[in-house]
């Protein structure tokens, strides 16, 4: 593997952004394919990272200064791998449920699974189940991600569930969910297909299901 593809793995995991941010044009005027600084420089510090979180040995601040990092490289990527098609693993919708301001988690798993090399369509917060569905509908999302903070909230994903039912569309779409007072049997019950107990689990599992 190339020097500069190493170092920028490295100033990725220690959340070092002009630091990659210089890696990365020091690889593209190198000659290297901006799919190969990609995959072998930035996924690959991002999954280093998102294994060390889910270990424990690295913690949420540290995750969200790698995820920048990531995102300072990937801004100086994304006009060269438009233009050469480069196809990401996958669509997500992901939100937190309607009624839910909590916000925190869910982002924390947009950047990790940004990291991963999904394509994320960010909803935000309180998303009903009217937009969740028409989000999955208008961009043909194979994966849908949905968050609750709050018992009060969780009703909404079954809510939501049912909305993609009705619209036609549920066996289009994987749906995946999380957050603190939700469970693996809960999410069952709910007729989700996946249930994640925190953000690096979440891309693991994500993963799987686009598979």
């Amino acid at each position: 593997m190339s020097n500069v593809l190493e170092e920028i793995q490295k100033d990725l995991y220690s959340g070092k952004l002009d630091g990659v941010k210089k890696g990365v044009k020091k690889a593209l005027q190198e000659g290297l394919p901006a799919q190969e600084v990609l995959a072998k420089g930035l996924l690959a510090g991002m999954d280093k990272v998102g294994k060390d979180f889910k270990a424990g040995d690295l913690f949420i601040p540290e995750v969200l200064m790698c995820a920048k990092a990531m995102h300072a490289g990937l801004d100086i990527l994304k006009p060269l791998l438009v233009g050469l098609g480069t196809a990401l693993l996958g669509k997500i919708v992901i939100g937190t449920v309607a009624g839910d301001l909590h916000d925190i988690g869910k982002n924390l798993v947009r950047m990790m699974l940004e990291g991963a090399g999904f394509e994320i369509i960010d909803l935000g917060v309180s998303v009903s189940p009217e937009k969740f569905v028409e989000a999955v509908k208008a961009n043909g999302a194979k994966l849908m991600g949905m968050s609750a903070l709050l018992t009060t909230t969780m009703p909404s994903m079954k809510l939501t569930i049912e909305g993609l039912k009705k619209a036609g569309i549920r066996e289009n779409v994987k749906i995946l969910v999380g957050g603190a007072p939700v469970t693996a049997s809960f999410a069952e019950s709910i007729g989700a297909d996946a249930y994640a107990p925190d953000a690096a689990s979440a891309v693991d599992v994500a993963r799987e299901l686009i598979m």
